[in-house]
C-alpha cells in the first residue's frame, strides 16, 4: 500500500509531540539558536512553524559541519541542524517510522523501537553457537551516508509514501547545504551524520538495497543456511559453507555499485568461524569485529564451543585516552565534582561495554580511570599532592563505580547502577 497523503498530519499537537522527542542538549545549528531559547515562546513558534510547513514556506538551512575522531587517527563529519530544523526532522521522521516499521525485516537492528546495538549482538553470538556456521563476511560499506544516492533514496521513500510535501521536505534536507569554515558547499550525494532524520533514511535505503536482496533473491537460492545482521551499515553475514560465502561477496559487491555504494576492501573480510574452525595453516580462528567488539571463537568453562566478546582494542584506547584528557584539562575542578563526572563516564562505559565475558577489559577500563585520576590530582599542586596513602582515603569517601554486566546472557535484562 502506498500513502498518498500524511503531511496533513504535522499539525499543532503533532509537532509538540515531536518536540518532546527531540533531544534539548545538543549542539546549536548555524543560527545559534538553543532550545531553551525556541521554547521560551514555544506555542506561537509551533503554530507559526505550522503554517510554513501547510503553505510550503518552510525553507532548511545549512548544517553546521564538525569534525569528531575516529579509530585509526581519522576524522568523521558530524552536521548539526538548527533546533528547528531537528523538531521538523522529527516529525517526519516519525511518520515515515509509522509506515516502514511494517516492512523492516528482524535482520535489521539500529535505530528501530524496541532494538539495540546488544539485541544484534546476542542474536550474532546465538546464531553462530547454535547453528551450523562456518564462515563469516563482515562486510565494511565505504562512506556510506557520503555516498548515499540521493535520486534513489527518494524513488524508495515513495515507494510506500508518496507524499509531495514529504517529498520536498527530505528534497529540502539534501540539498541544504553543508555550512564549514563559513562556506557553504552542497554535495550532491550522501546525508550529513547527525541529522535526525538520516538514520530513518538510511534503513530505507539498506532495506532495499540490502536486506530485502538478500532474504527474499538471494537466500533462498543458497545451498545452506545464512544469516544477515545489520545495525545501520555495519553488516556481518553468516554462512554454513565456504562457495555460498564467496558467491554473496561477489553479488553484494556488484549489488552495491548499481546503487553508488562501494565495500572498502580494506576492512572487508571473509573469514572461517564457527564450531571446528581453524585459521590459515591449522591456527587458532581469526576474529572479526562488530559494533565495538572483537568476536573470538573460544569454549565456556565446560569445555563447550562459545563466541567471546571483548571491547575492541582501538575503542577501549580511545576510551582511556578521553579520560586522560579530561582529568588533564578539569584537574583545577572541585574533586567532587570529578568524581561526579567520572562516575557518569564509567556507568556510560559499562552500560555498553559490559556484556557477559567482558569482565576483563571493564577493570581494565577502570583500573587505567584509578591511576589517571590520581596522576593529575598529584599534580594540581604542592599543596594539592595527592600520594597514594591520601588518593586511597579519597577513594574511600568518593569512590569510583566499580565494573559491572549490565547485560547478562544468564538474567537476560540489563542492571541498573542502584542495583550494584
Amino acid at each position: 500500500m502506498r500513502f498518498t497523503s500524511l503531511a496533513h498530519l504535522m499539525d499543532e499537537e503533532f509537532l509538540k509531540v515531536a518536540w518532546q522527542r527531540v533531544r534539548k542538549d545538543g549542539a546549536v545549528g548555524v543560527d545559534q539558536q538553543s532550545a531553551k531559547d525556541y521554547a521560551l515562546n514555544l506555542d506561537a513558534n509551533l503554530r507559526e512553524l505550522g503554517e510554513r510547513l501547510r503553505s510550503g514556506r518552510y525553507k532548511a538551512p545549512p548544517v553546521r559541519r564538525v569534525w569528531i575522531p575516529k579509530d585509526g587517527g581519522k576524522q568523521r563529519p558530524l552536521g548539526i541542524p538548527t533546533i528547528e530544523d531537528k523538531l521538523v526532522q522529527r516529525a517526519v521522521a516519525m511518520i515515515l517510522e509509522a509506515v516502514h516499521e511494517q516492512d523492516f525485516l528482524d535482520c535489521s537492528h539500529g535505530f528501530r523501537p524496541k532494538r539495540s546495538a546488544h539485541v544484534a549482538l546476542q542474536q550474532l553470538q546465538d546464531t553462530i553457537v547454535m547453528h551450523r556456521v562456518g564462515w563469516v563476511l563482515d562486510a565494511d560499506i565505504e562512506d556510506f551516508f557520503g555516498t548515499l544516492d540521493h535520486e534513489w533514496l527518494r524513488k524508495m521513500v515513495r515507494h510506500r509514501v508518496n507524499d509531495g510535501s514529504i517529498d520536498r521536505l527530505i528534497g529540502k534536507w539534501l540539498h541544504a547545504g553543508v555550512l564549514e569554515e563559513g562556506a557553504i558547499s552542497h554535495p550532491s550525494s550522501g546525508t550529513p551524520q547527525g541529522g535526525v532524520i538520516s538514520p530513518v533514511l538510511a534503513n530505507i535505503y539498506l532495506h532495499y538495497v540490502l536486506d530485502l536482496w538478500f532474504e527474499k533473491r538471494i537466500k533462498p537460492s543458497l545451498r545452506g543456511g545464512a544469516r544477515l545482521f545489520r545495525y545501520a551499515d555495519d553488516v556481518v553475514f553468516c554462512f554454513e559453507y565456504e562457495e555460498d560465502a564467496r558467491r554473496v561477496g561477489d553479488l553484494l559487491r556488484e549489488r552495491l555499485l548499481k546503487f553508488g555504494l562501494r565495500l572498502n576492501d580494506t576492512k572487508t573480510k571473509l573469514i572461517r568461524f564457527g564450531r571446528g574452525a581453524k585459521g590459515p595453516g591449522g591456527g587458532k580462528p581469526e576474529s572479526f569485529n562488530f559494533l565495538g567488539f572483537t568476536h573470538v571463537c573460544g569454549k565456556t568453562r565446560k569445555g563447550k564451543f562459545t563466541v567471546k566478546r571483548r571491547t575492541m582494542k582501538s575503542r577501549l584506547h580511545r576510551a582511556m585516552r578521553r579520560v586522560t584528557e579530561w582529568c588533564r584539562e578539569n584537574r583545577h575542578l572541585p574533586v567532587a565534582k570529578q568524581q561526579a563526572r567520572l562516575n557518569r563516564g564509567l556507568c556510560g562505559h559499562y552500560n555498553y561495554y559490559g556484556i557477559t565475558g567482558n569482565s576483563h577489559c571493564l577493570q581494565q577500563f577502570h583500573d587505567h580511570v584509578v591511576s589517571t585520576w590520581r596522576k593529575w590530582l598529584d599534580r594540581r599542586g604542592r599543596r594539592g599532592s595527592m600520594p597514594w596513602y591520601r588518593y586511597r582515603e579519597l577513594l574511600r569517601r568518593l569512590p569510583l563505580v566499580r565494573p559491572f554486566i549490565a547485560h547478562s546472557v544468564y538474567t537476560g535484562v540489563m542492571l541498573c547502577e542502584s542495583s550494584l
